[in-house]
């Protein structure tokens, strides 16, 4: 926290410029927008020496958004306190509905000052590359969801039903290949779609390769390879799960990590009344879907095939044990 002679500075972040504001310690004192600035390192350099030269201690403070963690990394790397803060967390008055560059640099700043912010974890260079990897999977999965369902519908206006497996392979095109059309417009239509079903199918093969190679050489392999032995974890799981999280000895106890991903029940409690509903659903929603998707696995009866058998007797003794206590654990639940 901010100590009594800290300076908080509040940053709007957008791609060309910086709106800056600067409040001192002493809540009497006026909280001062200081304009924009640029995105290039001088510019930054230059702010924090004027900002030092009044005060020393120097803290400040930034909304997450689209322009990533760069500011963050380059005033950590000079040995600046950088917070970041989730838009979501930060306090927000009821009925106020004009939103500026500089309203927004002169709220983070008070709010820094009054101690009512909560930084977030930044994550590393690693771990970014690894989570814009899996976003990318993600975003090829629904844009092939999308294609397909499309397709679908085309097909149910002039009554079409394929006569095997609807499944999209090589038999399903071609089927779709022998169709005869009345008119030659549905052909050009599936033609001119046919590449919005083959290109998102033969990337998600290209992203799928790309997530598990990194994962060798890298820092996460061996807590990767700790999921993988746990049932319904493949590599894709644990490597979105591992990069969701960053580094994990921030959380010293699972409760929190839990609320971290958005796993814990909501609550509601008046007096006497207490009512518990669905999960929070805050947090990396990418992780959460693959934990959820991976914990499926545990409402079958457990069967461990071979190359299963090869993969966990490389594990060591103690992964091994804690593997069979969650598996039991959960099959139980």
């Amino acid at each position: 926290m901010p100590q009594s002679r800290t300076r908080s500075v509040g940053l709007d972040v957008h791609k060309d410029s910086l709106a800056v504001a600067d409040a001192a310690q002493d809540h009497g004192a006026a909280v001062v927008a200081l304009g924009n600035l640029g995105t290039r390192q001088r510019d930054l350099d230059q702010l924090v020496r004027r900002r030092q030269s009044q005060s020393p201690p120097l803290v400040l403070v930034s909304e997450a958004g689209p322009c990533g963690y760069w500011l963050s990394r380059s005033l950590t790397t000079k040995g600046h306190a950088c917070w970041v803060v989730a838009p979501s967390l930060r306090p927000k008055k009821a009925g106020a509905r004009v939103t500026t560059h500089r309203r927004d640099a002169l709220k983070l700043a008070r709010l820094m000052r009054s101690g009512a912010l909560t930084p977030v974890s930044v994550p590393a260079v690693e771990d970014a590359a690894m989570r814009d990897l899996c976003r990318a999977r993600d975003d090829v999965i629904r844009a092939l969801q999308a294609a397909t369902f499309r397709r679908q519908a085309f097909l149910l206006r002039p009554a079409l039903r394929s006569t095997g497996p609807a499944t999209w392979g090589p038999a399903h095109r071609r089927w779709l290949r022998e169709v005869v059309w009345p008119t030659p417009a549905p052909q050009s239509v599936l033609q001119e779609d046919g590449p919005a079903v083959t290109a998102p199918t033969a990337r998600l093969e290209r992203l799928e390769l790309a997530l598990h190679d990194p994962v060798q050489p890298g820092r996460l392999a061996p807590v990767v390879d700790a999921l993988h032995g746990l049932r319904g974890v493949q590599c894709t799981v644990a490597v979105t799960t591992v990069a969701a999280r960053g580094d994990l000895t921030r959380f010293e106890h699972p409760r929190p990590r839990m609320r971290y991903l958005g796993l814990t029940p909501a609550a509601y409690s008046s007096g006497a009344r207490r009512r518990q509903g669905g999960m929070t659903q805050t947090g990396h929603s990418q992780a959460r879907r693959a934990l959820r998707e991976g914990a499926w696995a545990s409402r079958s009866p457990a069967k461990v095939r071979r190359h299963r058998q090869l993969r966990l007797a490389k594990l060591p003794k103690p992964i091994q044990a804690s593997r069979g206590q969650a598996q039991g654990r959960l099959g139980n639940r």
